[in-house]
């Protein structure tokens, strides 16, 4: 496998993302040494609350999450996916798998050893991190579940059917303005800018390409059957698990119901409909989101809307 790595002068001086980089080597079943970066701070001692990004973004999508969240007392971890920010970027898309995905975030997952984790997850953070949450369901405390999903093989929106056509035919893939197209809000030039950073130029992009082809949405794709098993783990998670939706991101709209109406520790939660957010809801409401999050780890999940 060969491997990228974007230089770290393309991380210099981004706004609102001054946190220092952490570094965890990861390695692959064919012998490949991978380096995972994360975000970590706040205190060592308190309960963490785990990050987890998707498509095509990185951890810069939680630059506001982070301090807003350490100043209420929580330890933030936040990892860049393989492919993605300022981790080891495979050069080949066949590189790519759903299943070395999940395999590599677990065993970075085991490496720092969280327990008692607060999940946040959106997009492919959802995809990865509540099967980190099947393969390790005593490591998670409670889940925040927002524009994601689990999927089996049994089809997709009109939404996601676009997206999925559009990334595999653009000529050039311009993350930062994908990820401005999926925001309500309109992020400005160094914004856009930074979620550019990691990808010098197109050869780095090979992950985020092969993203969209690995959602199982047929039952000839790849993962559908250890969804399946995950799903299985998760019809008996009776933790806390609080959903927080967009009301305008056509990808996964009504998307929330199959894990209000499946898992447990769902029922009776004060679900939430974010008004306003996107598909990047973390850059159209960081502030509910971190209320959202912060309430249901005291108990108290709050009238964010």
């Amino acid at each position: 496998m060969r491997i990228l790595r974007t230089p770290d002068e393309r991380f210099a001086d981004l706004p609102d993302y001054r946190f220092a980089p952490h570094y965890l080597t990861v390695t692959d079943a064919d012998g490949t040494d991978l380096r995972i970066h994360y975000v970590d701070e706040g205190p060592r001692d308190a309960m963490p609350v785990l990050l987890m990004h998707g498509e095509p973004s990185w951890s810069y999508l939680y630059r506001k999450f982070v301090p807003d969240l350490v100043a209420r007392g929580h330890r933030v971890v936040a990892p860049d996916l393989i492919g993605f920010g300022r981790s080891d970027k495979p050069a080949a898309r066949e590189d790519y798998t759903y299943e070395r995905h999940v395999a590599w975030m677990s065993d970075w997952l085991r490496a720092l050893d969280l327990t008692d984790i607060t999940l946040f997850c959106q997009d492919w953070g959802g995809l990865i991190g509540l099967r980190l949450v099947a393969a390790f369901p005593d490591r998670f405390a409670r889940l925040v579940v927002s524009n994601t999903g689990l999927p089996i093989g049994t089809g997709s929106s009109p939404g996601f059917d676009a997206w999925l056509a559009f990334s595999q035919n653009v000529p050039l893939f311009a993350v930062g303005a994908i990820v401005n197209g999926g925001s309500v809000r309109e992020l400005d030039p160094g914004e856009i800018a930074a979620y550019d950073a990691p990808f010098p130029d197109e050869s780095y992009k090979e992950g985020a390409r092969q993203f969209p082809a690995l959602v199982p949405i047929t039952p000839d794709h790849a993962s559908v059957a250890e969804n399946r098993q995950a799903w299985q783990v998760l019809e008996a998670f009776e933790r806390p698990v609080l959903t927080a939706f967009g009301d305008k991101d056509a990808v996964t709209s009504g998307g929330e119901r199959v894990f209000i109406e499946r898992i447990p520790g769902a029922r009776g939660q004060r679900h939430r409909i974010i008004r306003g957010g996107g598909h990047f809801i973390q850059e159209d409401a960081p502030e509910r989101l971190c209320a959202l999050i912060d309430g249901l780890i005291r108990g108290d999940a709050g009238d964010a809307q």
